[in-house]
């Protein structure tokens, strides 16, 4: 019974470090399309953000071993703090490829962000076997605080949330509430939301809705972009060009979440459960008796995916004019 649930709370203690770079993707695909727009580029502007992002704090974080594992917890933040920075820096001006063409250029959205998609690993592994020598970055710096303060001390709470746990699972949740006040609390969310609904209503009551589109492309590129170096300090101590289909499965959340912020937080949850089982199934002493093969487990997340999707399909409701190219004027 001990083994069993310690493996339950190592299990959860890993979904919460999973989902985190799940739900800020998902939640900045759920500002674009909100307004409209539909962004599939996730994938490609969340390589981007990560190969920069950890480029640059490879380069100003401590040199040594020693010093890197020496770091306060408030250095480890500052540090991860910058690298969300510099990552959604690049996410964003990624993204602007994409809002260029699908909302100024009134190109299709789909081949624009799949083009984006394309570019990116291709870019990524140029920049870095050209300047840097090979296509790994690697860093040194873990980025979990060991504990939280006096928070820690809670029982089961501040061993699961307030220890061994990175700030970017604080600043995901903030992510989360703001998108939450800013879509139904404010104007400019409520003029967002109308956009992805209605654009010719919204126009008429004097909306620029290419403004709109063009602030909501940008935002769910920033996002992407620390998402993507939230990926990468999260799942090894390199980066190879890759976020593992995050960006598609981040996709896949906004859906089975119904474009809907804390619903989209239980299935950020439940695709980083599935994540989480399929990479470390051998540590749960009831999967690693069933003696099922390896590369079932890897299948997991994405099985999970077609099934969830299949069977929310008939459920979910996307905003009505998403993946619609305005024009001023045409109905």
């Amino acid at each position: 019974m001990m083994v069993l649930a310690y493996s339950i709370y190592d299990l959860l203690g890993s979904t919460i470090t999973t989902m985190i770079p799940l739900l800020v993707v998902a939640i900045g695909a759920m500002i674009c399309e909100r307004s409209g727009v539909t962004n599939i580029a996730l994938e490609g502007i969340m390589i981007m953000g990560a190969f920069v992002s950890v480029w640059v704090i490879s380069i100003i974080e401590p040199q040594t071993n020693e010093a890197a594992l020496a770091l306060s917890n408030w250095q480890k933040s500052g540090l991860l703090i910058l690298g969300m920075l510099i990552g959604g820096i690049t996410g964003l001006l990624f993204s602007w490829l994409h809002a260029y063409a699908s909302v100024s250029m009134k190109a299709n959205q789909t081949i624009s962000a799949t083009a984006l998609n394309l570019i990116a690993p291709a870019l990524a592994y140029y920049i870095a076997r050209t300047v840097i020598g090979g296509k790994q970055i690697f860093f040194k710096t873990v980025f979990k605080m060991q504990t939280v303060g006096f928070l820690a001390d809670i029982p089961v709470i501040g061993d699961l949330f307030f220890q061994d746990v990175n700030a970017g699972f604080y600043l995901g949740i903030i992510i989360l509430i703001a998108a939450y006040v800013f879509l139904y609390k404010t104007k400019e969310g409520l003029r967002l939301r109308s956009c992805g609904e209605n654009p010719h209503a919204a126009d008429s009551l004097g909306v620029n809705i290419y403004h709109v589109r063009y602030r909501a492309v940008l935002i769910s590129g920033f996002l992407a972009g620390a998402g993507g170096f939230l990926f990468a300090i999260s799942t090894a101590k390199s980066f190879e060009g890759t976020v593992s289909g995050y960006g598609f499965l981040a996709i896949a959340v906004l859906i089975f979440g119904n474009w809907k912020p804390f619903r989209v937080l239980f299935a950020a949850f439940f695709f980083g459960l599935m994540t989480t089982i399929g990479a470390a199934y051998s540590a749960i002493p009831f999967l690693q008796d069933l003696n099922l093969s390896s590369d079932f487990y890897s299948m997991v997340p994405y099985l999970a995916t077609l099934v969830v999707l299949a069977l929310s399909s008939k459920s979910s409701r996307a905003p009505k004019a998403v993946g619609q190219v305005y024009d001023q004027g045409t109905r």
